[in-house]
């Protein structure tokens, strides 16, 4: 099983005009992932193979066509987790890495948990990961979103996400983000952020998507785990961790698969596109 999701924000004129585009994306992250998953590999290269399909779809916030910061450049973070043995990989600041999510997943099984920088894109490239000029990532639909005015951005739709649950009983989760429009360069939102934005252990996997300072601050992804850890069930659990993002005046939305495989993807603001892909069954999208 993968859940994929495509940020959560507005429903506006953006995403009507283009919804066929976005579960056109959505369907092919879900078909990369589950092709994985049919050749063998598992849950980590599922949710992998989906992020990097969104980071290529320019109308996602995340790689090619992320939001930029307050001086026009890109900013880019990720984060991936394998719930076996809760390692984790984490990336930000990346301004060169084409896949951020390669960079994130470089990280799985090193010593480090999170690099940031221009060592982060070092280190994806010395595992192999293509590299771009930073003007590669810049798009003139998101030149156009930093010159309105502050907050009336239209359609903005942050940080694109993953989680499967493999034949094995594996769950991992992948968030990558290229921050908000507008934002401080140096900002860090919760995607990086192990147990805030992302997050995925041996009883579910989450990812998260919205405010991003507020999710840090409640430790959303692992509130919602623990929750289910002590016998919440996985819709309970995650309406608490939204809730608790209301609390500190925050919106967004989440997606999160438990080891018996039933799927949330709750959401506070208008829209979070997102879709599900079940063995043997044709992939659900939806985009309100």
């Amino acid at each position: 099983m993968v859940v994929v999701h495509g940020g959560a924000g507005s429903l506006g004129e953006e995403l009507r005009e283009h919804g066929a585009a976005c579960r056109d994306a959505l369907r092919t992250a879900l078909e990369s992932a589950a092709a994985v998953l049919e050749v063998g590999q598992d849950a980590v290269e599922a949710v992998r193979s989906a992020v990097s399909v969104l980071e290529s779809f320019p109308l996602f916030n995340a790689g090619h066509g992320s939001a930029l910061c307050a001086d026009g450049t890109v900013e880019m973070s990720a984060a991936l987790m394998r719930g076996s043995d809760r390692a984790a990989g984490a990336v930000a600041v990346v301004t060169r890495t084409e896949h951020p999510i390669f960079a994130a997943h470089a990280l799985l099984d090193a010593r480090q948990v999170l690099m940031v920088g221009e060592p982060a894109d070092a280190c994806a490239a010395a595992n192999g990961a293509q590299q771009r000029e930073p003007g590669h990532f810049v798009t003139d639909r998101q030149l156009q979103r930093l010159q309105e005015p502050a907050g009336n951005a239209e359609g903005g739709h942050g940080t694109v996400g993953a989680v499967c649950l493999d034949s094995n009983g594996l769950l991992a989760a992948a968030t990558s983000t290229g921050g908000l429009v507008g934002q401080r360069p140096g900002r860090v939102g919760d995607t990086p952020l192990i147990g805030a934005g992302t997050w995925a252990d041996r009883h579910v996997a989450v990812s998260c998507t919205g405010d991003g300072e507020a999710f840090i601050r409640v430790g959303a992804a692992r509130l919602l785990a623990f929750l289910v850890e002590h016998g919440a069930t996985l819709d309970a659990a995650a309406r608490a961790a939204l809730d608790d993002v209301e609390r500190c005046r925050g919106g967004g939305g989440l997606i999160a698969v438990d080891l018996r495989g039933d799927v949330a993807m709750p959401f506070s603001t208008e829209a979070m596109p997102r879709g599900v892909w079940r063995l043997g069954e044709e992939p659900t999208l939806d985009l309100s």
